[in-house]
């Protein structure tokens, strides 16, 4: 009797042992997707800033056109 239970508790520990991997693999695959969505998000805005700044400065030469054509 005492066998019996000691093989359901190994094949419990082995199948607890798989979840565990399967989950830390799977944690792995969300953290590297995070990481490449945060680095997506940096150059984003890094080209969002760049984009501003170029439309800034666009921004006086045609107030000066549009001040000496009024």
């Amino acid at each position: 009797m005492a066998d019996a239970d000691l093989n359901f508790i190994a094949r419990q520990i082995d199948r607890l042992i798989t979840e565990v991997g399967g989950m830390r693999d799977e944690l792995r695959v969300q953290g590297a997707m995070i990481m490449r969505l945060d680095g997506s998000h940096t150059v984003l805005l890094e080209e969002l800033r760049a984009t501003h700044a170029q439309i800034a400065r666009l921004i006086d030469p045609v107030r000066k056109l549009e001040d000496e054509n009024v």
